[in-house]
């Protein structure tokens, strides 16, 4: 079993920049790909950013690409998101998610272990 657990949320201005953080428990291994969704106001969930646990290339959506960043801790068993520049369209839900498989994929049915999410809120 994998637990995760996020946190860093908050309500930042325009411009402005969080740190989220996901802190993983139990049986990670470093095959396992570890991903950011999120999920806005009245909108389906849809994928951020992903890595493999073991380190590897990272994947950003279109929408974010260039100003988050998502990185991970072996160490620490932690996987972290930089976001910097934030924008109102940024608001949501965000949700740390892990698959046994060393392959990132952007669908939410692939993901079998889930954190109970950390609420960003950008103001405008």
């Amino acid at each position: 079993q994998v637990q995760l657990v996020e946190s860093g949320g908050g309500l930042v201005q325009t411009g402005g920049s969080l740190r989220l953080s996901c802190a993983a428990s139990g049986r990670i291994f470093p095959s396992y790909a570890m991903t950011w969704f999120r999920q806005g106001p009245g909108k389906e969930r849809e994928f951020v950013a992903g890595i493999a646990w073991g380190g590897g290339p990272k994947y950003y959506s279109d929408s974010v690409k260039g100003r988050l960043t998502i990185s991970r801790n072996n160490a620490n068993h932690t996987l972290y998101m930089q976001m910097n520049n934030m924008k109102p369209e940024d608001t949501a839900v965000y949700y740390c998610a892990a698959r046994n498989s060393i392959v990132v994929v952007r669908s939410t049915g692939d993901y079998a272990y889930w954190g109970q999410g950390t609420q960003v809120t950008v103001s405008s």
